[in-house]
């Protein structure tokens, strides 16, 4: 993916510009905030989850190497292949050999910000591969040309208006004078478009919440059930993750789940959540005949042991989003890559170097509400105001902003 992380100024001037933008906004963010309150209220434990979580990360952190060797050992029992991607570059060459030895002309995809961050879409495409996004809110966008614009909710910068308009635009086999005036019947059009696609797909990628040592399982958390449709029909599944998403054993992926989904949507749980280990085995009723686990670094490694360290707990939530005045008032796309709001703000100038994305850092007001709501206690504030220093000890900070 692209970066206009350095036109972040002009970004999001445009953005604060933008009614339609704007009433996207106001009527999303807020709500997910409150529920994401309510839900914290509702759980007398939850600050000690919160400890016990950053606990499991840390942990998991400073031996990272011993549980992805573990994962690899256990995923290869249960049958699958794990190949491990130093680069963007090495995970889309691992993939695209993957899909040319399956022959396949369809490929589903669940939702997985890894896939934007090292542009496989494209990649694949090029190859003349038909790319199906079954996430609602990522196949909303593919079919606009956009990219994500919340981690959790990626088109969340879209009114059902708009949403109206472009099926039927696009969707010109069904009825002209059908009814699409709620949620549901979009939805619904929605499903029956992709189910086509995921009746013809080859092969299925999906992402990974979490990555299980104990067993070699991946685990994705869902709440439209693509998810399980993209890694079951298909003959041969890829699972896509980054490093940091791995953790030791089941129970502590049960401890994370707890806070991941009250801390994303404010649901106790979310309706799917899919533990998947290997391919179909004799007697299985469905499932993938081969599964490949791609495990990528792309630069995160070189954040072990350093300051910048912390920001490796990311669970994935967007809670820091929902919270972060800025965000709010911008959405993502005017931070220029994949990861927005203040997570965002402290991983991509990790992943894609301060001098290039410098002004996210001073995108802050420090309010310190990202921390405060932050599952694993990332102390967000206080790693921008690193990468602040780090910029201005380049010499890449401006007088004034």
């Amino acid at each position: 993916m692209q970066s206009t992380s350095p036109a972040f100024k002009d970004n999001a001037r445009a953005a604060l510009g933008d009614a339609q933008l704007q009433r996207a906004l106001a009527s999303v963010a807020p709500g997910l905030a409150a529920r994401r309150g309510a839900a914290r209220a509702g759980l007398p434990e939850f600050e000690a989850l919160r400890d016990l979580g950053r606990d499991i990360k840390d942990h998991t952190l400073a031996h990272l190497d011993l549980y992805l060797e573990e994962f690899e050992r256990k995923a290869i029992q249960a049958g699958s292949l794990v190949h491990f991607a130093p680069t963007a570059e090495d995970a889309r060459a691992i993939i695209r050999k993957i899909c040319r030895d399956a022959g396949a002309r369809v490929v589903t995809k669940g939702k997985s910000m890894i896939s934007e961050e090292i542009g496989l879409n494209a990649c694949l495409e090029s190859d003349g591969i038909e790319v199906a996004e079954t996430d609602l809110g990522e196949y909303l966008i593919q079919i606009r040309g956009e990219t994500p614009s919340h981690i959790i909710a990626p088109a969340i910068h879209l009114t059902q208006d708009q949403v109206e308009a472009d099926f039927r635009r696009l969707h010109t086999r069904l009825p002209k004078d059908r009814v699409l005036v709620e949620p549901t019947q979009l939805v619904a059009e929605a499903r029956l478009i992709l189910r086509e696609k995921f009746l013809a797909a080859d092969v299925g990628i999906t992402g990974a919440n979490f990555l299980i040592a104990e067993t070699g399982s991946s685990v994705i958390v869902t709440n439209e059930g693509n998810g399980d449709l993209t890694q079951s029909l298909p003959k041969v599944h890829v699972v896509l993750a980054s490093i940091e998403k791995l953790v030791p054993t089941l129970e502590d992926v049960s401890t994370l789940i707890r806070l991941l989904a009250r801390s994303a949507t404010g649901q106790e749980i979310s309706t799917y959540t899919t533990f998947s280990t290997g391919p179909r085995r004799a007697g299985d009723p469905d499932g993938p005949e081969a599964c490949h686990v791609v495990i990528l670094d792309n630069g995160r490694s070189e954040l072990l042991g350093t300051d910048f360290g912390e920001v490796l707990r990311c669970i994935r939530c967007g809670a820091c989003m929902n919270h972060c005045p800025v965000y709010t008032a911008i959405g993502g796309h005017a931070y220029g890559w994949v990861y927005p709001g203040p997570i965002g703000s402290v991983l991509t100038p990790a992943l894609i170097g301060v001098h290039s994305a410098g002004h996210l850092p001073n995108a802050s007001t420090f309010c310190g509400r990202c921390e405060e709501v932050c599952p694993m206690k990332i102390p967000l504030p206080g790693l921008m105001r690193h990468w602040r220093e780090e910029e201005f000890k380049a010499g890449d900070t401006p007088l004034t902003y």
